[in-house]
């Protein structure tokens, strides 16, 4: 990671690596769309996979990532 940058990026950067990580997760378990990934469903799946149950902002970003 870059030093020196504001903590407001480096928490931004975390946040989209971690929904990308349970994004992936989801996608490999089979919940394609992201009307299918309710905040449970990617909570459990944080779980699961072993990282820190995410916020509401981070299931927001792991649906948008599932649109592309």
């Amino acid at each position: 990671m870059p030093p020196g940058q504001p903590r407001a990026w480096y928490e931004s950067h975390n946040r989209r690596l971690k929904a990308l990580r349970l994004a992936t997760a989801l996608l490999a378990d089979g919940v394609y769309h992201p009307t299918q990934a309710t905040d449970r469903r990617i909570r459990a799946m944080a779980l699961r996979i072993g990282v820190h149950a995410p916020s509401d902002t981070t299931c927001r970003q792991v649906r948008v990532l599932m649109l592309h």
